[in-house]
């Protein structure tokens, strides 16, 4: 049965950074300000207000990133429910050490 309550994992930005060879979708739903001050490369910007008319086809994992780790955390959950495999990751763009990108698109 499926448990609405049960616990989203999670990644540490260190573990995202060693997936990004692997080109994994990465959701940031930072508003878009704070996604165009600097994003992940490659990350897609949908902010958390937004985030029940997210859609994506493919069953990938969907990476979840913000700027502390909590409304991610929120987006996750939401997405959850709508079916999403998801990953929450912890300490969002606060703890990020790579290379950011500035600017609307990823």
């Amino acid at each position: 049965m499926f448990n609405l309550f049960q616990a989203i994992p999670s990644i540490s930005t260190a573990e995202l950074a060693e997936k990004l060879k692997e080109k994994p979708m990465i959701l940031d739903v930072r508003t878009p300000s704070e996604y165009q001050s600097g994003h992940i490369p490659g990350a897609k910007n949908h902010p958390l207000d937004k985030i029940n008319s997210y859609r994506q086809k493919n069953a990938e994992t969907v990476y979840v990133i913000c700027q502390s780790g909590m409304r991610s955390k929120q987006a996750a959950r939401a997405l959850k429910k709508q079916g999403y495999e998801v990953v929450n990751v912890a300490g969002g763009m606060n703890r990020w050490t790579n290379s950011t990108r500035k600017g609307k698109y990823a």
